[in-house]
């Protein structure tokens, strides 16, 4: 059933041939009730009458039937029976994203569910499992920068560095204290130069000032911009008053309300230097919308190319054809031999 499921014909018309047969065994059916209305009947108590018919006069009959068989066979192979097989090559070509996370203590403010920090952690999660086809890196920064994973295909080991994040007690920081935007900017902007990838992506989320740091923030990204590299920056603070981190008592932050403070001009000239956008995210809720945002910008790019083979299959109906030959042949050599 499979052999004839896929089967198209590369001449559809030669089929039209197949017409003849029910000609042919419409003239055979006329020509032997022709004959056998000439030859006179023996008595109904003749032997040969009660023996029945003969096998052999079956068999000649039967052989009929084969020939048949066998010009079918024939028409449907010169028609040229071919399989249709039919399958995409499918190129993918991922995007390389580095995630830049601002993780000085102000990321602790509770304008944002748990905390800013907290709440772009899960955003950031959900984002990368969205983005199956992509390589993807973390820089983490505050006074300094740092690489927390190179670009990798293994989501689960950046999703695990981002659940490991803990600025919770000044002791747990795995750097110390600022915003050093433009260092985490060009610490990214590394991260992607080693690769040869075209589409090439920075998100970088702060909630502050660059106050620290040996690289400046537009020279970060007009190094971006030379390797090609779009940044997307998002300015995560409620407007107003935040309740935060104001100071430090033994290994505890101590919280109060403080002004939130987002250098927007700033991250607004890094993402039009690059070719990217800047965004501003006042809850969890906007938050995932700029993701979604992002997410939707950049797509990977896909190059689909259709292949279709087409395979003769004639074989199979050659080798019933000579089968059924051949049979007759023997039949009629042996069982069915005429003796002169």
């Amino acid at each position: 059933m499979n052999y004839f499921n896929s089967i198209q014909f590369a001449y559809h018309w030669v089929l039209w041939f197949l017409l003849i047969i029910p000609v042919l065994i419409a003239f055979y059916s006329w020509k032997h009730k022709s004959l056998s209305s000439e030859v006179v009947m023996p008595s109904p108590f003749s032997p040969q009458n009660r023996i029945g018919t003969s096998y052999k006069t079956i068999l000649h009959h039967a052989f009929f039937g084969v020939r048949m068989v066998v010009l079918a066979l024939l028409i449907a192979i010169i028609a040229r029976p071919q399989s249709s097989v039919s399958w995409k090559n499918v190129t993918k070509e991922g995007i390389d994203i580095v995630i830049a996370l601002d993780i000085s203590s102000s990321m602790l403010s509770h304008d944002f569910s748990p905390s800013r920090v907290g709440a772009a952690k899960k955003v950031a999660a959900s984002f990368i499992d969205s983005r199956p086809e992509d390589k993807i890196g973390l820089v983490i920064f505050s006074r300094y920068a740092l690489t927390e994973s190179p670009l990798t295909t293994d989501h689960s080991v950046i999703k695990n560095l981002f659940s490991d994040i803990r600025i919770d007690r000044p002791s747990q920081r795995p750097i110390d204290d600022g915003t050093a935007i433009g260092d985490g900017l060009a610490t990214a902007v590394n991260r992607l130069n080693g690769d040869n990838n075209k589409s090439k992506v920075i998100i970088l989320l702060t909630d502050g000032v660059s106050n620290t740091g040996s690289v400046a923030p537009l020279t970060a990204a007009e190094i971006a911009k030379v390797f090609g590299i779009r940044v997307y920056t998002i300015g995560v603070g409620t407007m107003g008053k935040a309740y935060g981190p104001a100071g430090i008592i033994g290994d505890q932050y101590t919280y109060d309300y403080e002004p939130v403070e987002i250098d927007e001009n700033l991250l607004s000239q890094i993402a039009a230097t690059t070719g990217g956008k800047y965004f501003r995210a006042t809850d969890n809720e906007s938050l995932q919308k700029i993701y979604n945002e992002i997410d939707k910008m950049e797509k990977s790019k896909f190059e689909v190319k259709s292949f279709t083979e087409r395979p003769e299959e004639f074989l199979p109906l050659a080798e019933i054809a000579a089968f059924l030959l051949l049979l007759e042949l023997v039949l009629k050599n042996t069982l069915l031999r005429t003796i002169p």
